[in-house]
């Protein structure tokens, strides 16, 4: 989701952008009942090679009537979820890359193991993706802007308060402030860093890098789906890649989203 420093609310152009990116999401998934894909799975785990799999974003919610403030439901990992999302803002909707790496964790669990992991997503929106990690069974810290913070907690309890999974924590992260502060590096370290559409046309690229690297230290992976629409995209991708190893997952062609595994250079 998305996270930036003050994030303004949205004008009525950038809602309608909203809702349309959203809209063109939902007509290019393909229907799916409440399980995993059988296609999906066995396209996975047949997949032996080192190349990025192809993937088609799954449908895993039921459209609803208001554009504006509304409940969206999606079923993953045999799960309801039921998330409460305004496009005020732009990390208080789903957004596509939250989907395509919801989907991939729900599918790709015997390579990415998240039971009893520690789990930080960055500019976590509605928690979509923490919630999916939390039900996999990993310890999940869900972070962004203040803001944001009190529709991410409330779709996490929601979600999580009557499953037999660990307690999931709601935090603030304003990417590249008081990182050290925070969260010092004597006392935090996680197995795995979330990401998901936090590359957009904002002016917060540079603090996100920071915030990258502070928290992708040796031992730690960061999965990173965005979708890919400007310039700005593909350059901040070259500058990760400067800095970090990077592979190529899988793509998903038709929504234009790639899900990246990046981890630290050896010294």
């Amino acid at each position: 989701m998305i996270s930036a420093p003050h994030l303004p609310h949205l004008n009525e152009r950038q809602r309608m952008e909203c809702q349309r990116e959203k809209e063109l999401c939902e007509n290019q998934c393909e229907p799916e009942r409440c399980s995993n894909c059988s296609d999906c799975l066995t396209t996975a785990s047949e997949s032996n090679s080192d190349s990025p799999i192809t993937l088609k974003i799954l449908q895993k919610w039921a459209p609803t009537i208001s554009p504006y403030f509304d409940k969206e439901h999606y079923c993953y990992v045999g799960q309801q979820i039921t998330i409460q999302e305004s496009i005020d803002y732009f990390g208080a909707i789903v957004w596509p890359g939250a989907l395509a790496l919801s989907q991939y964790l729900e599918s790709h669990q015997h390579e990415i193991n998240l039971r009893d992991k520690k789990v930080l997503e960055i500019g976590a929106g509605t928690g979509l993706v923490s919630i999916v990690a939390s039900i996999l069974g990993a310890y999940v810290t869900a972070t962004d802007l203040p803001e944001v913070l009190e529709n991410l907690n409330f779709n996490i309890s929601k979600n999580t308060q009557n499953l037999n999974v660990h307690k999931p924590e709601v935090r603030k992260l304003v990417w590249g402030e008081d990182l050290n502060e925070d969260f010092p590096r004597s006392t935090y370290h996680y197995d795995l860093i979330l990401a998901s559409d936090v590359v957009y046309h904002h002016a917060a690229l540079e603090p996100l890098l920071t915030t990258m690297v502070y928290f992708c230290q040796p031992g730690t992976v960061l999965l990173w789906a965005n979708k890919f629409r400007f310039r700005a995209d593909y350059e901040f991708l070259e500058k990760v890649s400067d800095i970090f190893n990077v592979k190529l997952l899988a793509e998903f062609p038709e929504s234009t989203i790639k899900l990246f595994k990046v981890t630290a250079r050896e010294n």
